[in-house]
This record gives structure tokens, sequence and C-alpha cells, in this order.
């Protein structure tokens, strides 16, 4: 069983940077292609990026694209996301989420194994 742990949230004025987290533990992570997905309040839970397990694909949504970076440390079994210049609308629960393919998955019927979250709230 896999297990996700997500840390790194918080609460920022726009046009800050923040980095996630997430920890996994229970079974290797060199196995999984992993992703960050977000929750706005009354809103569908959105993929933000995912990564296949050799860090050589990787997927943005648009909003993401040139401000945020996902990558992975197999050794370390860690994934992380560099959020930069951030802005109001990326405020949300963030999840970290492992799926049973390597390579990359951009739905979150992919996705298997969920984190708790971490909330981040960005302030105009």
């Amino acid at each position: 069983q896999v297990q996700l742990t997500e840390s790194g949230g918080g609460s920022v004025q726009a046009g800050a940077s923040l980095t996630l987290s997430c920890a996994v533990t229970g079974r290797p992570l060199k196995n999984y292609g992993m992703a960050w997905f977000r929750q706005a309040p009354g809103k569908e839970r959105e993929i933000v990026s995912a990564i296949d397990w050799l860090s050589t694909d990787m997927y943005y949504e648009e909003a993401a694209k040139g401000r945020f970076t996902i990558s992975r440390d197999n050794a370390q079994n860690m994934v992380y996301l560099q959020m930069n210049n951030l802005i109001p609308e990326d405020t949300a629960i963030y999840f970290c989420a492992a799926s049973g393919l390597a390579t990359l998955a951009t739905t979150k019927n992919w996705y298997s194994y969920w984190g708790q979250g971490t909330q981040v709230t960005v302030s105009s």
C-alpha cells in the first residue's frame, strides 16, 4: 500500500512562491507516475501537473505553464511542485497522487493513491 503525505502549503500574497512536497512511503516511488491535483471550493478536482517515472515527460495544465515546475526524486521517494508568481486563482487544496502507470497520466481516474491535501491560499 502506498501512502502519500503532502506538505508546504500556506497563505501567501499574490506574486509569492511556494514549494509543495509529497513524501511517498510503502512502495518505491519509481514504480509510479505522479501528479499534483487541486480542488477549489465548489469546483471539481483538476490536474495541475504530472510526471512520468523517469522525469522524461511532464504535463502542465494551461494556467500552470511557465509558473509551476514538477519534479521527483526517486531515491528520496519525494515529489515536488514549485509554484512561482502565485495568483488568487491558485487558491485550492493541493493533492499529490500516484498512478498505477509508470508513464504519464493526465486524468484522475488513472490515480489510485491520494494524499490528504495541503491548503494553498493566495491573497491579492
